[in-house]
């Protein structure tokens, strides 16, 4: 895969505008204030995984529809005062996995938390443990098609809303300084991450990687791999529904949520990423409501993006701004 894209001189000044629903800010905001109605009764149970030095909880809390939400929470077993927290999200398919992978954080002296993803779980990794008892019109394989005619029944309205569920959640938690949280993920992740710090701009700073989720329409228009040709495929079989699924895609596009962040931001592009687009992600990035944002570019990577390289990054810019 070469570079495909955008020319990387148009890409640094891409924003597009993207149709933006007139009730989005009233229809997030009751959203989210619906989920907050059913409780903060978040769940920490202590789990043996043989580990000295890192102490892991296997926490449930009440995510959209107070639906029960599972999360590792991993962090330093000997610490003295409150320690920031990193809220993480995972890629699409996987779920939270097993503990002992997340301990990368908590040894650099981080609280963790790693949300499960509603639904997913099964199609990489080391699995999930969240189900979603919401049932969904006919759609195609996948998450993206789900609820598509309605944006108050499409699967990410329930994820984004669990995502800032995860943050009221861990701000909870006895030895978790609520003022210092910060969102991060990779792929879909990253687009939770970025959600969560459009609906919570009081989050300190967002680590989006190689981001999913953002300007829908374009990345249907250039690329034909899935996830995205997920809307592809469905407007292939439904032809006369063009209009609704935008209309209901809007209310989820990363671009307008990151229009409302205002934490720092570390984003990260590969440009040869033909599943993710490197224009969707500048799109968000550009966008971007915070003054202090930074976006590391991978000339010669797909969607693989920097893999490990990225922890020593994300570590500093975690260390500069918890």
């Amino acid at each position: 895969m070469a570079q495909f894209d955008l020319p990387v001189a148009e890409l640094e000044q891409y924003a597009p505008a993207i149709a933006e629903p007139d009730d989005f800010d009233a229809f997030w905001t009751g959203t989210v204030a619906e989920a907050r109605g059913h409780g903060d009764g978040v769940e920490l149970e202590r789990v043996d995984a043989g580990l000295t030095e890192i102490t892991v909880d296997d926490v449930t809390f009440p995510g959209f529809g107070g639906h029960p939400i599972k999360a590792w929470l991993v962090r330093p077993a000997r610490v003295d005062g409150p320690l920031p927290a990193v809220v993480e999200f995972v890629g699409y398919g996987g779920g939270r996995g097993l503990p002992h992978e997340h301990l990368g954080l908590a040894a650099a002296g981080f609280a963790h938390l790693v949300m499960d993803t509603r639904g997913q779980g099964s199609g990489w990794g080391s699995g999930g443990g969240t189900a979603d008892p919401v049932g969904h019109a006919p759609a195609a394989p996948g998450y993206l098609t789900r609820g598509i005619l309605d944006p108050a029944e499409h699967y990410y309205r329930r994820v984004f809303t669990d995502g800032v569920r995860a943050v009221d959640a861990v701000r909870q938690v006895e030895g978790v300084d609520p003022a210092r949280v910060a969102v991060a993920g990779t792929s879909q992740g990253g687009g939770i991450a970025i959600a969560a710090a459009g609906l919570l701009p009081d989050v300190v700073a967002a680590a989006p990687n190689v981001p999913f989720l953002s300007h829908f329409r374009r990345a249907v228009q250039i690329v034909d791999s899935h996830p995205y040709a997920e809307i592809t495929q469905y407007l292939s079989v439904h032809r006369d529904q063009e209009e609704a699924v935008w209309r209901t895609l809007s209310y989820l596009d990363g671009v307008s949520f990151a229009r409302r962040a205002r934490a720092a931001g570390l984003f990260s592009v590969a440009l040869m990423d033909d599943i993710c687009p490197p224009s969707t992600v500048y799109a968000a990035y550009n966008t971007w409501g915070g003054a202090d944002k930074q976006i590391d570019v991978y000339p010669y990577n797909r969607h693989e993006g920097g893999q490990h390289y990225r922890f020593a990054p994300t570590l500093q810019f975690l260390r500069k701004h918890l």
